[in-house]
């Protein structure tokens, strides 16, 4: 059954996630069977299409690590499609305003809650369930992570946060960063000032907060901000993991 949304209402659990870039249901096993809580995979940015998503999906069956899925963008066709090869979750990108913040939960909901189309035919057998008895058993178990990338977000982020049904937010630092006009420069007081009313708007509606680590300091620094779940990049730590044994060769 799904666990992450259970577990993202445990305000003392610390949680782990990788965002899956490559195509393969062996990487994601792997990371599956590590103990991770989430694995994303992106359909966003990476090589990765349906065919290849689902069976990554697939790979996480019989663990504990929620299978999530990034979209392109926030339209009901992509979520329903995603949903349907048996997605614990959505990760939406460019959420700007607190319309598009309900528009995402919509499509992740049946009628007469919200507007997902009917066709769980993959989906029920990733579950165990039926047709008829998957809406009602994993339906609201879904999880809807919203990713804060803009500065529009960031000056819609009060009512954004009081939209019922999300249950996760995360300020994308390079993205954000990137539309601040600041890329990268995550010390910059114009993004600092951002990211504080991001955590500010979470923290007053009592949504739980995400973002990247890839060293364990860093984690522990968000951990002690507040942060709920950290994650980190599957073809990020190959390429690190590779020139750190290369560098064992060198004289």
């Amino acid at each position: 059954m799904p666990s992450l949304k259970r577990k993202l209402r445990e305000t003392d659990a610390r949680l782990s996630s990788v965002l899956c870039t490559i195509p393969s249901a062996v990487v994601t096993q792997a990371i599956a069977v590590s103990g991770i809580d989430a694995v994303i995979v992106d359909l966003e940015h990476g090589a990765v299409d349906y065919g290849s998503a689902h069976a990554m999906i697939a790979a996480t069956q019989g663990t504990d690590c929620a299978p999530l899925v990034r979209v392109a963008e926030n339209e009901s066709a992509q979520i329903k499609r995603a949903l349907d090869i048996g997605a614990e979750g959505i990760v939406f990108p460019l959420i700007r305003t607190a319309e598009d913040a309900r528009k995402a939960v919509a499509s992740m909901r049946y009628p007469p809650h919200g507007r997902r189309g009917f066709g769980p035919f993959i989906a029920q057998s990733r579950w165990g369930e039926s047709l008829p008895t998957y809406p009602a058993a994993i339906g609201p178990e879904l999880v809807c992570c919203l990713l804060v990338e803009t500065a529009d977000a960031v000056e819609n982020i009060e009512e954004i946060c009081a939209v019922p049904g999300i249950d996760l937010l995360v300020p994308a630092q390079f993205d954000l960063s990137t539309d601040l006009g600041v890329m990268g420069q995550f010390d910059h007081p114009e993004f600092q000032a951002a990211l504080a009313r991001v955590e500010s708007a979470a923290k007053a509606a009592g949504l739980p907060l995400g973002n990247a680590a890839m060293a364990k300091p860093q984690a522990d620094a968000l951990f002690d901000r507040g942060y709920r779940l950290i994650a980190g990049f599957d073809v990020l730590w190959i390429r690190e993991k590779a020139a750190e044994m290369h560098v064992w060769c060198q004289t």
